[in-house]
């Protein structure tokens, strides 16, 4: 049997339906912690599995590999593509077609707007930024307009995943009231705001201002008047 092309759990996942109840069994606990539970020795993973060594080499052999370190070859190299950044990524298959392609036009482009968008950002202004929503003693507040409300969200799901205290401002000024009243001196409201500028971004950050929150701005490089 050739060894087929997709990653190893999808190959189990096809392969699942015609396998043996202790191959089911074994495709289980790889699955269930992977690519971390296949890569330790044939015995240890044998033995979480609860079947026998020869179970695993014959199931690894049913997914075209040629012995047990083939097979975690295999997931090694699925590993390293997980933990590569998004440059190498490209990089790994820029080669597969041709530069004209739309793939590599459309990463080149988002590269390259990634570069401009970090050399336009200042070291300690960043640093700053981060250190306001580090600190647990501030209440995190986010706001985002008519573009820019799902990049608020999204900050905002990742901040409520890593720290307490985290809400979202409506974007309607009728629901800035009960916002502005859970806003105490030293909390953080982080504005996004970009072309064209909403009025309401800024009249709500000079409110915030005067209850002594910290702003933070995203914006761009036209500067929003949000910007002190």
């Amino acid at each position: 049997m050739g060894r087929l092309t997709n990653s190893v759990q999808d190959n189990l996942r096809a392969l699942f339906p015609s396998l043996t109840r202790a191959e089911k069994q074994l495709a289980s606990v790889i699955t269930e912690n992977y690519p971390v539970s296949g890569m330790g020795s044939i015995t240890r993973l044998a033995e979480a599995a609860k079947v026998s060594t020869p179970t695993v080499a014959r199931m690894v052999q049913k997914l075209g590999y040629t012995g047990f370190p083939d097979f975690q070859a295999a997931l090694r190299r699925e590993l390293e593509a997980r933990m590569s950044n998004p440059i190498d990524k490209h990089e790994a298959w820029s080669h597969q077609a041709p530069e004209s392609h739309m793939l590599n036009r459309f990463a080149d482009a988002t590269l390259n707007n990634i570069r401009q968008t970090l050399a336009q950002v200042d070291p300690g202004e960043f640093d700053a930024a981060t250190a306001l929503l580090s600190d647990l003693n501030r209440k995190v507040f986010v706001i985002g307009g008519r573009i820019t409300h799902a990049l608020s969200d999204y900050l905002e799901m990742h901040l409520q995943v890593i720290r307490p205290g985290v809400g979202h401002v409506r974007g309607s000024a009728s629901g800035w009231s009960h916002a502005l009243l859970d806003m105490s001196a030293g909390d953080v409201l982080v504005i996004y705001d970009i072309r064209r500028y909403q009025n309401g971004a800024l009249t709500l950050a000079r409110m915030a201002k005067e209850r002594g929150v910290k702003i933070i701005l995203f914006t761009d490089q036209w500067l929003s008047p949000v910007q002190p």
